[in-house]
């Protein structure tokens, strides 16, 4: 965990993600990404030298999650934790029937999780992201969208007065499963229909496929993003961080 810490408080810092004051939120899902995040950032609040604070907060799908295990964890690790109902699932599976329901589940996810920041008084979220869900989204904008494009480590979003930030894009996905094993995070099954079936799946195992061709593959795809660079990466050097495998 020391290692992902490590890499949390370079990315960031290099990104200037979270001011003095700051009331971070969590947006925690129940998987290993968003639990070792909530995990790294529960510690860094502690010793980073801008103080600010962390909550927990969860989008119960509508599908039948059991988050105790989330909130005993919360309580342990002394964040605030807040599930949010909603009926997601049942809209995008059972009313709308959708072929193709990532993009539609996405869209009502943030209406819903910036709602319910709103509503706490909340600005900024950092979500879980990491640095190989980067490099999947630039093959995805390239081979699906015909554009050079990834989601950006800060995002100002103006219409809701939000900031996302991405905490782990440092660290890479091998590395954080290991983690969340060896602390024991309660990491929760996803029961979504469609996980495991989608354009991200495939990008992922085109990768995994062209890696075992060019090991460092995904390590200078992240490089280029940032030298290019796509926007608000940014070209400076101490940000070229060799990721976390």
């Amino acid at each position: 965990m020391d290692k992902i810490l490590s890499y949390v408080r370079r990315c960031v810092e290099d990104y200037d993600m979270i001011q003095t004051g700051d009331r971070v939120a969590v947006g925690v899902s129940g998987g290993k990404d968003s639990l070792v995040l909530l995990t790294a950032l529960a510690r860094l609040r502690e010793f980073y030298p801008k103080r600010f604070t962390v909550e927990a907060l969860t989008l119960d799908m509508g599908t039948g999650m059991d988050f105790a295990p989330v909130v005993d964890y919360c309580v342990k690790i002394g964040v605030p934790y807040t599930v949010i109902p909603t009926e997601i699932a049942h809209v995008v599976f059972d009313v709308r029937k959708e072929k193709n329901p990532c993009s539609m589940c996405a869209k009502m996810r943030r209406g819903a999780l910036h709602s319910a920041m709103k509503e706490r008084g909340l600005h900024k979220i950092a979500l879980g992201h990491h640095f190989d869900d980067a490099v999947e989204t630039f093959f995805l904008s390239l081979f699906y969208e015909g554009r050079l494009s990834c989601f950006q480590p800060v995002t100002w979003l103006d219409r809701t007065e939000i900031t996302q930030i991405r905490p782990l894009l440092y660290c890479g996905e091998g590395h954080i499963r290991n983690v969340a094993e060896r602390e024991g995070l309660p990491v929760l099954f996803n029961p979504c229909p469609a996980d495991g079936y989608t354009k991200r799946q495939e990008v992922k195992e085109l990768i995994r496929e062209l890696s075992e061709r060019w090991p460092d593959l995904k390590s200078r795809v992240f490089g280029a993003m940032q030298r290019l660079p796509l926007p608000e990466w940014g070209p400076v050097e101490h940000r070229r961080m060799p990721p976390l495998g």
